[in-house]
């Protein structure tokens, strides 16, 4: 019952985004920007491209902004305000300390139960976020090494990561849209926003959109492996290379135990962290945990 809840909620959202995202821009381009003299009705590519730019950069703040929503419905989640126990207190003692040396908004701290050794932080602003910590990870870490991963998701939050993703996805977004609808509409023989085959168009848009995606999501990959340094970077100065290095060693053996490889490698909406890396190459949003222990050993 609860997935097909999930299911149905998340079908709904997409719906509602849709939509609002249309009646937005037909706003925006039809009414509000030709006010100020911005007038991109008159030219197909143009008009196109301001659509692209709606729905790429529309879709994904939206899901910027439902992230702390959707990622509370995705697990059974239980907030920690009051700490009771010797883990939760460590927990939520940690994500304070390092918010209050950030001089940002306390995030907010959630626990789960998954024997799934993860933990993620998202939400959309530095002074608007949550960390979340598995039960799998709490239990398997010594302190220091539990340390060492909330100061790394803590620090996905103090580098704005969050936003700089979904900057990046919005960018993406927008010229797989467009490229995808200019070319199908050259392939279909339409002129003047007219498509002469609107199935030939239909078609070849969702083939080019899915193969532009894939594309697409290797500088999106990249990034998300370039974010990774930089947040064990900012562990390792918060609580020291050694103990991020030792909980990362910790990970990776956790994780060939338990052969959960495949379930920590996907990148989503959130910051996640999921510190165990995933599958090698152009597609893998963390990297290798043998090639970020070797670069915070080469820290300074």
């Amino acid at each position: 019952m609860r997935s097909f809840k999930g299911i149905a909620l998340l079908i709904l959202a997409n719906i509602l985004i849709f939509l609002t995202l249309a009646i937005t821009g037909t706003i925006l381009i039809q009414f509000v920007l030709p006010k100020f003299g911005i007038d991109l009705r008159g030219s197909v590519a143009t008009y196109q491209f301001a659509w692209a730019m709606v729905f790429g950069f529309g879709g994904a703040f939206v899901s910027l902004l439902m992230s702390k929503f959707m990622a509370k419905r995705m697990y059974n989640m239980q907030q920690v305000i009051d700490p009771s126990t010797p883990k939760e207190r460590l927990v939520y003692n940690t994500v304070k300390e390092l918010a209050e040396r950030e001089g940002i908004k306390m995030p907010e701290v959630w626990v789960y139960w998954d024997d799934t050794p993860n933990a993620f932080a998202t939400g959309p602003t530095r002074n608007n976020a949550m960390v979340a910590v598995s039960s799998g990870l709490a239990m398997n870490m010594s302190d220091d090494e539990l340390r060492a991963v909330l100061a790394h998701e803590v620090g996905h939050i103090a580098n704005g990561d969050m936003m700089a993703s979904t900057l990046l996805q919005g960018l993406m977004n927008t010229f797989v849209y467009f490229l995808a609808g200019m070319i199908a509409r050259m392939i279909a023989g339409g002129r003047d926003g007219e498509n002469s085959n609107p199935i030939v168009y239909f078609i070849v848009n969702m083939v080019l959109q899915i193969a532009f995606s894939i594309l697409a999501s290797i500088v999106v990959c990249w990034h998300s492996r370039r974010r990774e340094f930089s947040a064990d970077a900012y562990a390792a100065k918060a609580v020291g290379a050694q103990a991020m290095i030792s909980a990362l060693a910790r990970l990776q053996a956790l994780t060939h135990q338990e052969q959960t490889a495949d379930a920590l490698n996907g990148e989503d909406a959130l910051a996640t962290m999921k510190i165990s890396g995933g599958f090698g190459g152009l597609f893998s949003t963390h990297p290798a945990i043998e090639d970020r222990i070797a670069a915070l050993r080469n820290l300074r």
